[in-house]
């Protein structure tokens, strides 16, 4: 049961949204309080982040602040974490490290709830979350309750996930590893469209982000040894995982990315024998022009496969 007077949480429907919306919702609606989304991205919400945002802020991040200018006037706080370290002697973009002081100046009279998560001093998600709670009002004793439902619901839902790839990979049809974080893949401005088109075309897409990260540092390391940006190195080790299950790969990120840019070109640079497409997304794309190499893209996995089942009718023989 929501009691009336608890506050209404507001989460913006964009970047660490796609990766943690389970946790927050979860831990909110255990706690008694309502949470409110934002409408999915549009050409509206676009428009609207871009006028809060600079030229050269990604593409991302200008649909984030659209987001975020959209739930002024429907909660009585916007979540906006900050995340600076999620695990030792790695970082992250330096989006989500300035995010909250980014939205503050912004819009300084929004409501903001947030959390800081940063390993290198051990602020731990935990930590994070049970400070949170306290500072709407909940008691130790609740706050563990509800963080503790809600990475149990998470772990479930990223479990389910992982099985509904693995029965993808199986599957005989054309299978595509879509690399992008997941916040590019899940966005009907920038990744839907995409994995729309190829499922049109009978192809199993494959998401990067569905990855068990138990050997992260080892499939990473097949790639680079060198790179430090977390999510990055998740996507170079799906890469790694992947990499003999798929006929081909898409490297999906948005302009102008620092340390997509970086893993891509490692990964155009080591992964051999495999088609690779590289498709970089801003707001003045034309879809006409995606599509097109998108289909070209098919064609080019066609031909392999038959090149490839050809060799292996002959090599029976």
């Amino acid at each position: 049961m929501i009691a009336l007077n608890l506050p209404t949480i507001g989460l913006p429907r964009a970047l660490l949204y796609y990766r943690y919306q389970d946790l927050w919702k979860t831990f909110f609606e255990e706690l008694g309080c309502r949470t409110v989304v934002s409408d999915k991205s549009n050409q509206e919400l676009l428009e609207m982040g871009m006028n809060y945002s600079i030229d050269e802020a990604c593409l991302s991040l200008k649909l984030y602040l659209g987001h975020v200018a959209s739930l002024k006037d429907q909660c009585d706080y916007v979540l906006i974490p900050r995340l600076l370290c999620l695990k030792k002697h790695e970082k992250l973009c330096t989006n989500f490290n300035a995010l909250y002081d980014l939205v503050h100046n912004i819009f300084p009279h929004l409501s903001i709830l947030h959390y800081n998560i940063d390993i290198s001093k051990k602020e731990t998600e935990c930590f994070a979350f049970l400070k949170m709670g306290r500072e709407l009002g909940f008691s130790y004793l609740d706050s563990i309750r509800a963080y503790q439902k809600a990475k149990q619901v998470e772990t479930e839902h990223n479990q389910r996930l992982l099985e509904e790839q693995q029965m993808l990979l199986e599957d005989p049809k054309p299978k595509i590893l879509l690399v992008a974080h997941a916040y590019n893949l899940y966005d009907p401005m920038i990744g839907q469209k995409i994995t729309s088109f190829l499922k049109e075309n009978q192809i199993n897409v494959i998401y990067a982000d569905r990855y068990d990260h138990e050997n992260i540092d080892e499939e990473c390391a097949l790639i680079s040894k060198s790179n430090y940006w977390t999510f990055n190195k998740e996507l170079l080790a799906s890469i790694s995982h992947y990499k003999k299950q798929v006929d081909g790969i898409i490297l999906l990120s948005t302009f102008p990315c620092g340390p997509d840019s970086l893993s891509n070109e490692m990964c155009l640079r080591k992964v051999k024998g495999l088609p690779i497409l590289s498709l970089i997304i801003d707001e003045s794309n034309a879809e006409a022009g995606i599509i097109t190499r998108l289909e070209s893209f098919i064609d080019v996995i066609e031909e392999k496969r038959k090149r490839s089942a050809v060799h292996e009718t002959r090599e029976s023989c």
